[in-house]
């Protein structure tokens, strides 16, 4: 089969390699349309998870399924299914502590164009097929159903991470996909104020229309400053990184009010340290909590995410500004999403 990917760190192509075997357990599927990530861009150009040659790239994907293992029940070849991005092992012992996401190590449940072949190519594999996808309901397009294996249930758990209750005052840091994505979140949690740091006018413009209430820009000064200017000093109650690098962190620890929750969603594609003001954190003793997480994956997750889209609570078409038709066109994608040119939000390829 053929598949785009990433040669070595900075270079990347078409390549044939075998298609991927089928396990008992497993589902061999083709992608319907394909979608590219700024994670994609860190992985290849950045080198952000170290040296890959002759991986396929890519996590994001719509798919049918062509073929299943002996021990699969629920998925038949001719499905049409979500695929997370995430595909945890739910035999694990950190699946059943609550973490799925790390089966079988640190960030583990990440496979695709982490450490296995990803969705850029004509067939790629499933692991736990039960476990793992999701029917694509009937009246979800593909390329719309590319935003729930990753923009959707990460935004959402940079939103879930920051435990964003009724009538909170939320900060936002970076509107690309997954901050559209975490401002819709905390408009469907109750958040009475969303203030997004964005400067793009298209991010802008669809951040409106998810809920944002208050817009301000890095490159008019720190973000914090600015948040305090607008909040009376008293601040947020709640921070969503999706955007940004180490020291974002600094504004949003500064941004935020004593005994309230960071969630941080953001990739973290360079640098040593996260950076942390000990006297905005409290000396240490503010009870202004981080936490980080890599967003869940599974059936289930996909499911509940899916019944949002279907049912109309939330439409993720606005994420999808440029799409292709034909494999083609994947590379210039992918230089798109790299670039980032200012009406581009999310670059989508139907596989015709």
């Amino acid at each position: 089969m053929r598949g785009y990917a990433m040669l070595k760190i900075g270079e990347s192509g078409w390549i044939e390699k075998d298609r991927p075997a089928c396990g008992p357990m497993d589902a061999i599927v083709k992608p319907l349309a394909v979608a590219i990530c700024t994670s994609d861009v860190h992985t290849l150009w950045e080198g952000a998870i170290g040296e890959r040659h002759n991986m396929i790239l890519g996590h994001e994907a719509s798919g049918e399924v062509v073929e299943v293992g002996e021990l699969v029940k629920d998925f038949k070849p001719g499905d049409k299914v979500l695929v997370p991005a995430i595909t945890p092992d739910w035999n694990s012992l950190e699946a059943q502590a609550g973490y799925s996401m790390h089966s079988g190590g640190m960030l583990a449940g990440w496979k695709f164009s982490n450490f296995k072949d990803g969705v850029f190519g004509e067939y790629f594999h499933v692991n736990d097929a039960d476990g793992n996808l999701a029917l694509l309901p009937e009246n979800i397009n593909p390329v719309d159903a590319c935003m729930l294996s990753d923009m959707v249930p990460t935004g959402f758990h940079g939103v879930e991470l920051a435990d964003v209750q009724f009538g909170d005052t939320v900060l936002v840091i970076g509107i690309g996909p997954v901050g559209l994505m975490s401002v819709a979140g905390a408009n469907l949690r109750g958040a009475s104020r969303i203030i997004a740091v964005g400067t793009r006018p298209k991010c802008r413009e669809v951040a409106k229309g998810y809920g944002a209430t208050d817009f301000i820009s890095y490159k008019d000064g720190p973000i914090a400053d600015q948040v305090l200017a607008l909040t009376g000093g008293k601040g947020v109650d709640r921070v969503v990184v999706a955007g940004g690098g180490c020291d974002t962190f600094i504004d949003a620890v500064k941004a935020l009010k004593p005994g309230g929750k960071i969630g941080n969603v953001n990739y973290l594609g360079n640098g040593d340290y996260v950076k942390i003001p000990r006297v905005e954190w409290g000396v240490g003793m503010g009870h202004k909590d981080i936490r980080g997480g890599l967003m869940p994956g599974g059936r289930l997750r996909m499911e509940k995410l899916g019944s949002l889209v279907s049912s109309g609570r939330l439409d993720v078409d606005p994420l999808c500004t440029h799409v292709f038709h034909g494999w083609e066109h994947l590379e210039e994608a992918l230089f798109l999403m790299r670039d980032k040119p200012a009406d581009l939000i999310k670059p989508v390829v139907v596989i015709d």
